[in-house]
């Protein structure tokens, strides 16, 4: 390994000599080099080089490089002030030695990580940045190793397209790609993208050319015709004082109303061909129409209308089932240049109108919870910028129109059973945004009632409902009103078990913090909860939060009351083990011996039930180390060794 790394060193000679007799950097800066090239050059050359050794290394020369650019840059503006610059300054060995250099470390990293298709990318970047001879052979080497990959084909086929200017190797490697992935919509996009593209390069070039009369248009009618017109044009009068042109032709408005473009009609033919191509290869994509669709809006096409009322009714036809289809067909509507945008103060009500009857359509064809889910969220849409200003003025009448017919829509919904935890959020939200918060009360106990009565969403919303009613007049509730919010809550608090419901117990202990009695009945209620549940292993944690609150209201000792009480149940979880220990932890380091027997304690009780959690051993390790002797912290290091089955997690554990 020496004799090959000194071998590759000795090859830079002439490259670093160069550096040193053009003055571009020192004899220092060189042997720096020299020191860090031959440590990446030993890292490549070991058993399992990693793919950081290749792109640490690349990153190195690649500044390298940079640098020496700037500096002969620099010292080629000093000496052409007053004349060209010197012969010193031509083109010489070290120019091309750095791009040389990386281009082999690459190739290197690429034969060893042959799938990883990042990498090839980053070579193909470098070789297309630096303009280098050797792109072609990447290009065939990774559409060899990675055939399958479309962006291969699409990267292959833009450098022939617009690098090479060659029309031809484009279209073949965009064909052959999508016979080898035939199923990939990015390529067939891509290809009718370069075909089109392709189009209206030519037809520039001719309007250049001053060619675009004649050649870009064609004439339907015949050689006989235009010979016998050319022949008798004595015997054709000229209407209305026009005067035909002397080749027989009309003048040249009558012939732009009877010529059709060229081009167009290629683009045409060339998207005609490629959209059947693609629906027949993917028959189920809804995007690849809807990118189609728009492609064809884009472009000046020839009878681009008939060509949007293929796609449509192909899309009608395949899709009729599919809600996202609608949702698109409606949105569609409101696509038009008056109220592009799509805001609600350049709603036309004629489109709006146009796209409800889309979803109407929709609701007969696919009457689903997903269709009123899209239905709903493109009104509040459409009406949510006007709804803010309620508080201050009044709506415009059609804006109101649509917001009541958002809450027909919602009724509609719930009298078809499609009514699902998200539209029922926003159904009761859109009432509070509107200001009629009894409404929303009566509303959302209706729904919380029904089948969505296990809807930790729903709940949440209907108790914040309740707290503003109840705080309303009075900053401070009745004890009335306490409990019936508390009653509200463990009617859900007591179905759902503490994971699922976490923000309902963060609101409810916030709430009823400083009030004991539902405190202490809210602990008990999450005391049954944790015991059927257990506690979270990662993540929330219910004991925690109480042992949190306990702490800023009661101090440490009750806090540490409150800790043995989940301890003491079967699965009280490792979550609720590491707070108590981090609590006891605190207090050890400010001096209080007992917290550190505690900690201790609490530790040994975890790992009875954990002892193949590494983080566990290291927490436990650590505080030995801070505040125990070298003994314990020693005795345990040497018990995770022992304890632990994956050997590699030891290196986890610092050594003693």
């Amino acid at each position: 390994m020496a004799d090959v790394v000194q071998y590759r060193l000795e090859r830079m000679v002439d490259e670093l000599d160069d550096l040193e007799r053009r003055g571009l950097f020192t004899r220092h800066e060189i042997s720096e080099i020299v020191k860090q090239r031959r440590k990446f050059e030993y890292r490549l050359k070991r058993p399992s080089p990693l793919k950081q050794d290749y792109l640490a290394y690349i990153e190195y020369e690649s500044q390298l490089d940079a640098l020496r650019r700037l500096r002969k840059k620099s010292i080629g503006r000093d000496e052409g002030r007053e004349r060209r610059v010197s012969k010193k300054m031509k083109k010489s060995v070290s120019d091309f030695s750095g791009v040389a250099r990386i281009l082999e470390i690459y190739r290197l990293a690429v034969m060893r990580f042959k799938g990883d298709i990042e990498l090839w990318f980053k070579y193909m970047e470098f070789c297309r940045q630096r303009k280098n001879g050797r792109m072609k052979k990447v290009l065939a080497q990774v559409i060899r190793f990675h055939p399958k990959v479309p962006g291969v084909w699409i990267y292959a086929a833009a450098w022939e397209f617009d690098h090479n200017l060659n029309v031809t190797a484009a279209r073949a490697l965009m064909q052959n790609g999508l016979r080898v992935c035939p199923t990939s919509e990015e390529l067939w996009v891509e290809y009718l993208r370069m075909e089109l593209t392709y189009l209206n390069k030519l037809k520039a070039r001719k309007v250049a050319l001053g060619e675009d009369k004649g050649t870009l248009v064609r004439d339907h009618r015949d050689a006989d015709e235009k010979r016998w017109i050319n022949e008798n044009k004595d015997l054709f009068m000229p209407l209305y004082g026009e005067v035909e042109n002397t080749d027989g032709s009309q003048p040249e408005n009558m012939e732009s109303q009877k010529s059709v473009d060229l081009f167009r009609e290629q683009g045409l033919r060339v998207l005609q061909t490629i959209y059947s191509g693609a629906v027949e290869a993917l028959p189920s994509s809804f995007t690849l129409r809807q990118r189609f669709f728009e492609i064809v809006e884009a472009t000046n096409l020839a009878q681009s209308d008939d060509m949007h009322e293929k796609i449509l009714s192909d899309m009608q036809r395949d899709f009729l089932v599919d809600p996202k289809y609608w949702d698109w067909l409606a949105r569609l509507k409101m696509t038009d240049p008056v109220s592009k945008d799509g805001t609600s103060e350049d709603i036309v009500p004629s489109q709006m109108q146009k796209a409800i009857q889309v979803y109407e359509e929709a609701l007969k064809n696919v009457p689903s919870s997903m269709i009123f889910d899209l239905y709903t969220k493109f009104l509040m849409d459409m009406i949510a910028p006007k709804k803010e200003e309620t508080r201050d003025s009044e709506l415009p009448s059609h804006v109101e129109h649509y917001i009541s017919h958002l809450l027909t829509v919602y009724e509609k919904a719930e009298a078809m059973g499609c009514l699902t935890e998200d539209i029922a959020h926003r159904y009761v939200t859109l009432y509070l945004q509107l200001g009629k918060l009894d409404e929303a009360r009566k509303l959302a106990a209706k729904l919380c009632s029904g089948k969505l009565s296990d809807s930790v969403q729903l709940w949440l919303l209907r108790i914040s409902v309740e707290i503003r009613c109840v705080t309303r007049n009075s900053f401070s509730p009745s004890k009335a009103d306490m409990l019936s919010i508390f009653e509200l809550l463990k009617c859900i608090l007591t179905k759902v078990s503490a994971l699922e419901s976490e923000s309902l117990w963060l609101m409810a202990l916030k709430f009823f913090m400083n009030q004991k009695h539902y405190f202490d009945k809210l602990v008990e209620i999450a005391l049954i909860s944790v015991a059927k549940d257990g506690g979270g292993e990662s993540g929330f944690s219910l004991p925690s939060a109480i042992i949190n609150l306990v702490i800023q209201k009661d101090g440490i000792q009750q806090a540490r009351d409150m800790c043995k009480r989940f301890l003491a149940l079967p699965r009280p979880g490792l979550v609720l083990y590491q707070n108590c220990i981090e609590l006891e932890n605190n207090l050890a380091s400010v001096g209080d011996k007992d917290s550190l027997v505690n900690a201790r304690k609490l530790f040994e009780s975890a790992l009875a039930t954990y002892d193949q959690n590494t983080s566990l051993w290291r927490d436990y390790y650590s505080m030995e180390t801070k505040l125990g002797t070298s003994e314990t912290a020693t005795a345990v290091y040497w018990r995770a060794r022992k304890t632990l089955k994956d050997s590699t997690a030891l290196t986890a554990l610092p050594d003693s």
